[in-house]
């Protein structure tokens, strides 16, 4: 087994991202069209997690800000005309 310096641990694991970083751009891209620069912006500053929960909301998020949705429960109530909420008063 090789030994691996906790440098090349830190160049690896930061290809990783920006390679997760790059495929869930054209995800996007695909599902949404063209992406405001803002999307970029969150992409480039993302954690691997933040990128793994985007990357399986990509599939169910009705808009590109639901993907972005930092409370789950977000993307659920966008999706919906805030009159049809009603009594529920439900703020995000």
């Amino acid at each position: 087994m090789q030994y691996i310096t906790s440098v090349e641990r830190i160049g690896i694991a930061k290809g990783r991202l920006e390679g997760e970083s790059k495929l869930l751009k054209k995800q996007l891209q695909r599902r949404f069209g063209d992406l405001p620069t803002w999307t970029t912006d969150k992409l480039n500053s993302a954690t691997e997690q933040d990128l793994q929960s985007w990357g399986e909301a990509v599939f169910t998020a009705p808009t590109l800000e639901a993907v972005f949705a930092t409370n789950p429960l977000q993307s659920v109530f966008r999706s919906f005309p805030s009159s049809s909420l009603g009594m529920w008063d439900v703020k995000l």
